[in-house]
């Protein structure tokens, strides 16, 4: 009887773990991203307006923010948490506004908004090709 309880062990696909390893990838460099805002709020860095007592006030807004939200978004893709994508979409969006929309306060960081954009891609590519192969599987 136990013997109809028993199931073939769940085993995840190779798209799977490349998917997963993607979205661990992504939590370093966002882990990355928040320990460089923390550095320029507490002033590790000699440079000028890189401590937060220095910065203009449009800087400290955006530091603050994203010292908080990049880590947190790295906490939730290394565990594979559905949410996790969602706050780093929302500091990539912040990012993106700040470098794109005012290139006169914040500077040129076309790296930044480049390496989002990539990974956004990457992302949606992911996420159509688990749509098509769901699709191809349903009866």
């Amino acid at each position: 009887m136990h013997e109809a309880f028993e199931r073939p062990p769940l085993r995840a696909t190779t798209l799977e773990l490349i998917y997963q390893w993607f979205h661990r990838v992504v939590a370093v460099y966002s882990l990355l991203f928040g320990v460089l805002y923390w550095v320029r709020l507490i002033g590790l860095y000699e440079g000028t307006s890189w401590r937060f007592d220095l910065m203009p006030v449009h800087w400290q807004i955006a530091s603050v923010s994203l010292a908080v939200l990049f880590p947190f978004a790295a906490s939730g893709l290394w565990m594979l948490a559905s949410w996790g994508p969602v706050i780093w979409f929302i500091c990539a969006a912040i990012e993106t506004a700040m470098y794109l929309g005012f290139p006169e306060l914040f500077g040129s960081g076309l790296q930044v908004v480049v390496s989002h954009a990539g990974v956004a891609l990457l992302y949606c590519v992911f996420r159509l090709v688990f749509f098509l192969r769901a699709r191809k599987e349903a009866p």
